[in-house]
This record gives C-alpha cells, sequence and structure tokens, in this order.
C-alpha cells in the first residue's frame, strides 16, 4: 500500500510540471491603470477626478483627459498590481471605465 499512496501525488503533479508555463510577470515591470473613453461623462468631470483623486495639477489632469478623449484611452497612474487593482477601483467609484494592464 504504501508505493501507492506516494505514486498518487506524484501522478498529480505531473501534468502541472509537463504543461507550459503560465507567463509569470517580472517584477520590475510596473503595472498602469488605464482610463478609456465613454460617452457618458464630461470632459470637465474626467479632468476633475485625476485632480481630485491622483492629485495631478489641472494642466496634468486636462492633457490626460485629452488623451482619453481623443486616443481613447491614457495611461492614469503605474506602480503594484495591488495599487493599480486600488485605482481601478477608485475610478469605477467615480463611474469611470479604467482597467488594470502590465506595462510592456
Amino acid at each position: 500500500m504504501g508505493p501507492v499512496s506516494v505514486a498518487t501525488p506524484m501522478e498529480i503533479e505531473r501534468p502541472e510540471t509537463s504543461e507550459e508555463p503560465v507567463e509569470v510577470p517580472e517584477p520590475d515591470v510596473p503595472w498602469v491603470t488605464v482610463v478609456h473613453n465613454d460617452p457618458v461623462n464630461l470632459m470637465s468631470y474626467v479632468t476633475y477626478v485625476f485632480q481630485a483623486y491622483f492629485g495631478y495639477s489641472k494642466e496634468k489632469a486636462k492633457k490626460l483627459m485629452l488623451d482619453v478623449h481623443h486616443k481613447g484611452r491614457a495611461i492614469v497612474s503605474s506602480g503594484t498590481r495591488e495599487e493599480m487593482e486600488r485605482d481601478v477601483q477608485a475610478m469605477h467609484g467615480y463611474g469611470l471605465w479604467a482597467t488594470l494592464t502590465q506595462d510592456r
């Protein structure tokens, strides 16, 4: 009975080690929060959100808002995955469409 119980975990582990490794993010590559254009929010409101939440100057907030408006999206912050998850949630709380991704 002993060898059977040892062989069972080995059989379970084999498929995991033979699979292609899942893409593991490099620790030094930052994550980013991306705000996307939407048909709902006014440009002045988006500028306000960037100033209020991120503490950006009016000029920087307006430039980012114009990127969102004209290019369809803008990277508004970067940092650890946890920080970007928090920022995305905050943007959702303000009613903005935001996602996080790894900056490559």
